[in-house]
């Protein structure tokens, strides 16, 4: 495998740590982009919510804060509610709730209505190598008080520590919580609840993906990203394209053809490589500069004549594809294609910096409105 990778950092290059409506590009492209300051609780907000040791911080701080998952073993249990402002290093602007396991609803200093009020999607975490019996209960009485508030909530459900269950074994354990979950919900008449589930580890990539896809579903944005990334791969002789947010390995948007998990953990590796490479070898000797700027770049060719390409979008996110090497000759095509995508991307931030609430929207009623573009990326045949 021979990897070629260009970064060089500039007087101006900027790095990971940034707010995601300061200075969202750069350039004189982007520079009439006003800042849009919004006060911390009023940002969406996903709740982490589950039994005691069922995980939740653990998930946390590896999707996160890239902690090690054998790191994890040594957090200790969470014992009040701790607020993590994503926003501050990543794309996704948000916050993250970790509830501990013992919250009492029913104690009159819980505000369940304030809470649930403002929350754009709600994750309860099961354990699937302990007895969820009471994890069942508890994401009934969980779901059901939450939904009678904001029923626009996107319920998800992690089946987590899956990662020592052999298949089957998953595979039967996500059939009995699906049917007894949603057996409450019918009891209660509480049909119209939809509850979506999750195989999920620490240990592999699941987690991730499972991140991804609740992401997604507060982005109003993403049919305009996934057609974008649909016309940029079909004019570009392109398999497979993902639109990741770099701090958190996040796909935000991919194009419609099914997400395949092997490669999905390639892009993911890939970003780790360019990052390590470029703290390595990026920076100059007093550590200044950044790890990844506008120049961030990389190739990497495989043994079986697989191409995988990443250019950086914006300072959050990176465009990581998936190509044949025949595919990769008409390399100025394709870099003709991105610079269309990359400025088409900017041009979907730009009608809106708050990308996932609009000001009107803090009460918890999430935006729907998909943005539509002045133009769309073309290619030359």
């Amino acid at each position: 495998m021979s990897i070629q990778y260009e970064v060089e950092p500039l007087a101006d290059s900027y790095g990971v740590a940034d707010s995601f409506p300061k200075d969202f590009g750069y350039g004189e492209e982007e520079a009439d982009i006003e800042d849009s300051p919004t006060p911390s609780d009023s940002k969406p907000r996903i709740l982490l919510m589950g039994l005691r040791r069922s995980g939740k911080s653990s998930i946390q701080k590896v999707v996160f804060h890239k902690m090690s998952p054998n790191e994890t073993l040594f957090l200790e249990s969470t014992n009040k509610i701790y607020k993590d402002d994503i926003s501050s290093s990543s794309f996704v602007n948000f916050q993250i709730w970790d509830f501990p396991g013992q919250v009492d609803f029913f104690d009159p200093t819980f505000d369940y209505e304030m809470i649930f009020r403002g929350t754009g999607a709600l994750i309860f975490v099961i354990d699937a190598q302990d007895d969820y019996v009471e994890a069942l209960g508890r994401l009934h009485l969980t779901v059901s008080r939450a939904y009678r508030v904001n029923p626009e909530i996107n319920f998800e459900v992690f089946i987590h520590k899956v990662d020592g269950l052999s298949d089957d074994h998953k595979i039967e354990t996500q059939r009995d919580i699906h049917q007894r979950a949603n057996d409450d919900l019918a009891d209660a008449s509480l049909e119209k609840l939809h509850l979506s589930f999750y195989l999920t580890s620490i240990y592999d990539h699941s987690i991730f993906e499972a991140f991804s896809k609740v992401v997604q579903k507060l982005i109003p944005q993403l049919p305009t990203l996934e057609n974008l990334l649909n016309i940029f791969i079909s004019n570009s002789g392109i398999e497979k394209a993902f639109l990741f947010d770099v701090v958190s390995k996040i796909y935000i948007a991919t194009d419609s053809s099914p997400v395949d998990m092997q490669s999905y953990e390639l892009c993911c590796d890939m970003i780790d490589v360019v990052i390590d490479v470029s703290c390595i070898y990026g920076l100059k000797e007093d550590g200044s500069g950044s790890a990844y700027d506008k120049e961030s770049m990389a190739i990497i060719k495989l043994n079986n004549t697989t191409v995988l390409y990443l250019k950086e979008v914006t300072k959050f996110l990176a465009l990581v594809c998936i190509l044949r090497e025949e595919s990769f000759e008409r390399k100025g095509l394709i870099d003709y294609n991105f610079h269309c995508f990359r400025k088409a991307i900017h041009e979907v931030f730009e009608v809106g910096v708050s990308t996932l609430w609009t000001g009107s929207q803090a009460a918890g009623t999430p935006c729907t409105k998909a943005v539509t573009l002045n133009g769309t990326p073309r290619s030359t045949v």
